[in-house]
């Protein structure tokens, strides 16, 4: 192995044994298993929609207008919240994507001191292309398994995330911003 290759898992695991005689490989190998998947489709994600000319941040932003339901309106407080941001960074972040027509801010007409954040067509583009984009990759990336498979392999995937979850559950949210 090169110093710029990244070891195996097994040959992470058997270091990782050979320096903490605790460790429980199976465990190991699950878990960093699922770190490395997880880096790697968010390299994967990231370069999608960079081909579309947005970043995975402004992905973010589009995908909670988009959850939140027709009219695809959210106050900037409330997706700080949801991205785990200071109202410092969404602002940044809002104002960059205002500039690119992917979403609008405007004064609520019942309430002129608060801003509502609306996504543009061309912001409901982005993520209709994104969206086909990441289907494909994630149809690809599960090929292997079958219907009975996946819907195991969802299954546990939530019983771990909801273990996590009721562990820490303020860890939603990016406790820092990425920008």
């Amino acid at each position: 192995m090169s110093e710029s290759q990244e070891p195996s898992l097994d040959e992470q695991i058997a270091a990782y044994q050979r320096e903490y005689r605790d460790l429980d490989p199976l465990v190991e190998k699950v878990v960093s298993a699922l770190g490395r998947l997880n880096r790697r489709m968010n390299v994967a994600y990231g370069r999608q929609v960079a081909e579309l000319g947005i970043s995975s941040a402004e992905w973010e932003v589009l995908k909670h207008l988009v959850l939140a339901g027709a009219p695809y309106r959210l106050g900037p407080g409330e997706l700080a919240k949801r991205l785990g941001l200071t109202p410092a960074a969404m602002t940044h972040r809002i104002d960059r994507m205002a500039g690119e027509g992917l979403v609008t801010r405007d004064r609520d007409e019942n309430n002129r001191v608060r801003v509502i954040v609306e996504l543009t067509d061309e912001g409901r583009t982005k993520w209709l292309e994104a969206m086909r984009m990441a289907t494909g990759f994630e149809e690809d990336l599960l090929q292997d398994l079958s219907a009975d498979e996946r819907g195991v392999l969802g299954e546990l995937l939530i019983r771990l995330l909801r273990r996590v979850e009721h562990a820490q559950p303020d860890a939603g949210g990016r406790l820092t911003d990425l920008d």
